[in-house]
């Protein structure tokens, strides 16, 4: 017989199924044995009254939490089973494994008459049997809504003329700026690990694929000890031409992300809501857009924030923080498109206008920066220049090449997929990443 995934076993009243999966939970008495097995898709109880199955005893008497169990039988209503008024009486039990008492608490157990209340075990503890950890409802749903999230962005560009792609990640080159990269034995040389797809997705425009985008790993050899960083994170990027400023890549990323987080609530947003608490907010368009220098004066007006005047060509992290109660009050809105950063802050390969004020943005979703984006610098020489003031142009000569025989305007922006889950459900970057990296974290 075929395995039944288990939400399908509740519907299948009357009939004999096989389901399997982990043990959730497990009350065995002198009479009767209540098994919650869990699988991806949802949870059944299964019941056994020892008189009537002698057979199965022995079986269960062995079994453990978390222990991998087959079972097959019959599917029957019953109004007193609290899980749908659904149950299963098993004509057969195999033990797949059993599972060993479990190392870590995944969850905060509250006292009982008869028990002490038990504590969670901490982030870094969990991360150590991370596997065992992604085992709760919680954690599954997460990945369940971004996967979702994602399939929604990519959907949305394929329906739009984009071509998936995917880049290097080992380069020869220590990527956009020379810093915060890690270096890597390559044979005879070093080669490092890519920053970003950044230099890839402009050969692309070059390359006249005119729409391009990317999922792939990102690594940055930053020593952040922060709840929003990690050394290794999954982004989404992307890259279209032929635009006539940065504001058609504002649009198009308002509307990537609005299509996004309609399939989550669609799909997710009531069980987002009960878990974690977190309401799924499909937001309006266009998005709020501030300047950066509008941005600061608001902030001190509201909230008395200033900063000294050789940081205000950026966004600090305060700012950043800020800025969400800021919009919240001015527009009712998540998220803020923040523009006209300093060219000395900006990335040497974003265009600039006649005064010389990059052309691009950052976008904060609930006070956290989760892209910047920007028209790129098309123009050989104007590119192998800003390269040369931010002395780069050795380090990136092969780049300069994509642009001396022909390249369209272009734009683009990339997104940290890892930081989205975060902040759509409300954690910490070591809590939303599936594994998480980071200066002190290697294993598992």
């Amino acid at each position: 017989m075929e395995r039944t995934y288990i939400n399908e076993a509740q519907k299948a009243i009357g009939g004999t199924v096989k389901v399997q999966g982990f043990i959730e939970n497990l009350r065995n008495s002198k009479y009767m044995a209540f098994i919650v097995l869990k699988d991806i898709t949802g949870k059944l109880q299964i019941t056994v009254e020892k008189e009537d199955h002698p057979d199965l005893v022995d079986t269960i008497d062995k079994l453990t939490p978390d222990s991998v169990i087959t079972v097959t039988g019959k599917v029957m209503e019953n109004d007193y089973v609290k899980m749908g008024g659904v149950e299963m009486i098993p004509e057969s039990i195999e033990i797949e494994s059993i599972a060993d008492a479990l190392p870590i608490v995944r969850k905060e157990i509250a006292a009982t008459k008869k028990k002490k209340a038990v504590e969670r075990s901490s982030i870094d503890q969990r991360i150590d049997y991370r596997w065992i950890d992604l085992r709760t409802d919680e954690n599954q749903l997460m990945f369940k809504a971004q996967s979702c999230f994602v399939n929604a962005m990519r959907k949305f560009l394929l329906d739009r003329n984009f071509i998936e792609i995917h880049t290097p990640k080992l380069i020869a080159a220590a990527s956009e700026s020379g810093s915060e990269v890690f270096k890597v034995d390559y044979f005879d040389r070093n080669a490092y690990l890519a920053q970003s797809p950044q230099f890839y997705k402009q050969m692309a425009m070059a390359a006249g694929f005119e729409r391009i985008f990317e999922t792939g790993p990102v690594f940055r050899a930053e020593k952040s000890y922060t709840n929003k960083h990690s050394t290794e994170f999954s982004g989404f990027d992307l890259e279209f031409s032929y635009i006539t400023s940065y504001k058609d890549v504002m649009k198009m990323e308002e509307e990537l992300l609005t299509a996004g987080l309609q399939a989550v609530k669609d799909n997710y947003g009531d069980q987002i809501k009960e878990m974690f608490g977190q309401e799924v907010i499909v937001p309006t368009t266009p998005f709020p857009v501030v300047k950066l220098a509008d941005l600061y004066k608001g902030l001190e007006e509201e909230f008395g924030y200033t900063v000294d005047e050789s940081e205000k060509g950026d966004l600090t992290t305060e700012a950043e923080r800020l800025s969400y109660e800021w919009v919240k009050k001015h527009y009712g809105h998540e998220f803020l498109f923040i523009t006209d950063y300093s060219a000395e802050k900006r990335a040497f390969y974003h265009m600039r206008d006649e005064n010389g004020v990059p052309q691009g943005y950052d976008l904060i979703w609930r006070g956290v920066e989760i892209t910047t984006g920007a028209q790129r610098e098309h123009r050989y020489e104007v590119l192998k220049k800003q390269a040369e003031e931010k002395g780069l142009a050795e380090d990136v000569k092969f780049y300069l090449e994509f642009f001396q025989y022909g390249c369209p305007p272009h734009g683009g922006f990339g997104i940290g997929i890892d930081r989205l889950t975060m902040l759509l459900c409300g954690l910490t970057i070591k809590e939303a990443e599936f594994l998480f990296r980071g200066p002190n974290r290697l294993t598992p």
